[in-house]
């Protein structure tokens, strides 16, 4: 039997390949960890969810100190933002989290961490940093990178992407987003309740494209109502640099022809997995700009050679790359035969407010020709909500033609939290009986998921049929008030 030098190697230290390592180093297989930048942690850490939501929260108090009045409060009047210092916040929340995702901590797991560009030379052997590793097993969890579009102009013009945009020495005057999807909208509300004209070029008829569009149009207004401007069904035909400007020209695709101007464009076009210098061409495995093939239990056409997270190009969550993990964890290491399902893995945008789904939205029920019914509760009926200020959104929750429910969206604030329950319920095959009778503590948020289970039922519990019955067996008289 060959002998490696490992029992397992990952390549990249995101959320995804330190999932990989953490697992298979404590379970005892001796686990190589490499990552071609000078720290753990990945997009997620330095790049992406970590630093956009603390921007986020910034941005939130910012607004909310703006809006005092609203709350019965003194007006304040306050001075603009120093956007170095939202960047040092950003550092810190960086730093601190940056101590769990350190090479001594995983030394001390019993993984050897590497750092630098790998790439391989036969289907078990990487050359790295002019040595040769070679392992049983390897997880490729090289994530993605932000899309770079082919517009004319662009390659002349100045831009910033996630990887720029948390630690820019100024706030923009204006910006210019391209691009309507999470990241896009997430920052564009930010900059603006910061102090930024923002702009958002979109290419279709709404944001935030895979959401149903009742709920997405919501999110629209809000930001809009807050001075985000939208430009929907428009596609970028160039971009210049105007000096202190840059200047993006856009098409409605009705022969219209609008110049918009802003100090910085930000890129957010989407995602390309990092698979370039892998040198996967020469060993039989598939790939494309997208990701990298898989099937369920996240097996390249290498059987011994995996992938997860957004190097698959499938679901770009970092809780989707641990879960992956965790499924790679089990058929590489115990070697049970696992695999992946995404049938309730939820996701949400970290708007104001946000939007969080699991399962099946209308849309995607629409597109397997599911006959669904759609029950709903809105947050301005909600005694917290009120409480708090927040009027703005509902929850939807999908059932099949069975009555089971098959998916849940929630627009309102906390929604990611508020989503909790339904992981638990849906995941668990919990019956909505059991949510609809189970108590709430009041007031809370979370009542409106019982509400809305609650509603499902009502018409069957409270219909004429049931008060029929119950006056003929137990002799009741009716109605006591005549008005309706």
């Amino acid at each position: 039997m060959a002998e490696y030098d490992f029992d397992i190697g990952v390549i990249g230290a995101g959320s995804g390949g330190l999932t990989v390592s953490a697992g298979a180093a404590q379970l005892g297989a001796k686990t190589l960890l490499v990552e071609k930048e000078d720290k753990l942690g990945g997009d997620c850490l330095h790049y992406g969810c970590v630093p956009s939501k603390t921007l986020i929260r910034t941005a939130h108090v910012y607004h909310l100190m703006k809006n005092s009045k609203e709350f019965g409060l003194p007006p304040v009047e306050l001075p603009p933002v120093d956007y170095r210092e939202v960047v040092k916040r950003i550092k810190s929340v960086i730093n601190t989290i940056q101590e769990h995702d350190s090479e001594e901590r995983f030394c001390k797991l019993g993984a050897r961490v590497e750092f630098g560009e790998a790439t391989f030379i036969d289907e078990h052997s990487i050359r790295l940093n002019g040595q040769t590793f070679s392992a049983k097993n390897w997880v490729l969890a090289t994530g993605s990178s932000p899309a770079i579009p082919s517009i004319e102009g662009l390659d002349k013009t100045p831009y910033i992407t996630n990887k720029e945009v948390f630690s820019l020495d100024h706030l923009p005057e204006s910006l210019i987003i391209l691009g309507g999807g999470p990241i896009a909208v997430e920052m564009a509300q930010a900059f603006c309740r910061l102090g930024s004209k923002v702009s958002v070029v979109q290419r279709s008829s709404q944001i935030l494209s895979k959401e149903d569009k009742d709920l997405a149009d919501v999110v629209m207004k809000v930001l809009a109502s807050e001075g985000v401007q939208f430009y929907l069904n428009s596609s970028v035909m160039s971009v210049r640099d105007v000096g202190n400007e840059r200047e993006v020209t856009v098409n409605n695709g009705e022969n219209q022809t609008t110049r918009i101007r802003g100090e910085m464009i930000l890129v957010a076009l989407g995602r390309v997995a990092n698979v370039g210098e892998l040198g996967l061409e020469n060993l039989d495995i598939e790939f494309t700009q997208k990701g990298v093939q898989v099937d369920k239990r996240l097996r390249t056409k290498q059987k011994h050679i995996y992938a997860v997270g957004d190097v698959t190009g499938d679901y770009l969550f970092t809780h989707a790359a641990g879960y992956e993990g965790g499924i790679v964890v089990s058929n590489a290491v115990f070697h049970l035969p696992r695999k992946v399902d995404y049938t309730f893995l939820p996701w949400c945008t970290y708007s104001d407010p946000e939007l969080a789904s699991i399962g099946m939205n209308e849309k995607a029920a629409r597109a397997a020709g599911i006959q669904y019914s759609v029950w709903t509760e809105e947050f301005k009926d909600n005694d917290r909500s009120l409480a708090e200020g927040e009027k703005v959104g509902k929850i939807k929750m999908i059932l099949d033609d069975k009555e089971k429910a098959i998916g849940v969206q929630i627009l309102g604030p906390q929604a990611g939290e508020l989503l909790s329950e339904w992981v638990a319920v849906m995941n668990g095959k919990v019956k909505l009986s059991t949510l609809a009778s189970a108590v709430h503590p009041y007031p809370t948020l979370g009542e409106i998921n019982k509400r809305v289970a609650g509603a499902f039922f009502s018409p069957k519990i409270f219909s004429e049929r049931v008060k029929k019955g119950l006056k003929l067996f137990f002799n009741l008289r009716g109605r006591a008030c005549e008005h309706t």
